[in-house]
């Protein structure tokens, strides 16, 4: 791992000696929603330079934060998954993805959602107290991400792709956010246009009840 040392003796300066480096905290946040392959860490991460992304893959590995392991025959790849230690961040991104999200304001022209991005964003915001309805399956879809979003009973679920039977359908862009904070409620989020609904439009009350960003 390429030595940065803050010299001081506080968790704070070890923890950003460990993983303070650029895209390294990404790489933590893609690999908590599960294990990648290095091309589908480049795919979530497209501007990242190959090489940075194996130097930071090799310095999560040496700080053990991150392991590889190879998948059995016939696949014969290599993932990369978080350590034992590694998943203790998990609870640390769900939080500086919600207090960074306070401060999020119209993407620019170049910037991406990836669906592990979405995940993590709708487990940062999930409010299992407003999710105790019956089993309720919501399809995301906002740029390429695309979600299967099952709440059950206060349980949340969220699977790549799209649903089987789904009982509603979004269709959004980043806007979606100001939904989930309140500042544009459905109604206005439809009749504005920042969301297409296919399905039981009165469920998208129920999903910003139960996606919930609050200041």
């Amino acid at each position: 791992m390429a030595k940065r040392d803050y010299g001081q003796y506080c968790g704070v300066a070890r923890a950003l000696e460990m993983i303070g480096e650029r895209w390294a905290l990404l790489i933590v946040r893609d690999l908590i929603v599960g294990p990648r392959r290095f091309t589908d860490l480049r795919h979530g991460l497209p501007r990242i330079p190959t090489n940075i992304l194996t130097a930071r893959l090799n310095e999560l590995e040496h700080a053990g934060v991150v392991h590889r392991r190879a998948q059995p025959r016939p696949d014969s790849f290599v993932v990369y998954e978080l350590t034992g230690y590694g998943r203790q961040l998990e609870g640390i991104v769900l939080a500086l993805c919600r207090w960074g999200a306070q401060s999020l304001g119209e993407p620019g022209p170049n910037d991406v959602l990836t669906a592990d991005a979405l995940t993590i964003a709708l487990r940062t915001t999930f409010r299992p107290d407003s999710a105790r309805r019956p089993r309720t399956v919501f399809e995301l879809r906002t740029g390429d991400a695309v979600l299967t979003v099952v709440v059950d009973r206060g349980r949340l679920g969220i699977e790549p792709g799209p649903a089987a039977r789904p009982d509603l359908t979004i269709e959004t862009g980043p806007r979606l956010r100001a939904v989930m904070a309140g500042e544009l409620t459905p109604a206005q989020a439809v009749e504005s246009g920042a969301v297409r609904l296919i399905g039981d439009p009165a469920l998208l009350a129920t999903f910003a009840d139960t996606f919930r960003l609050d200041r």
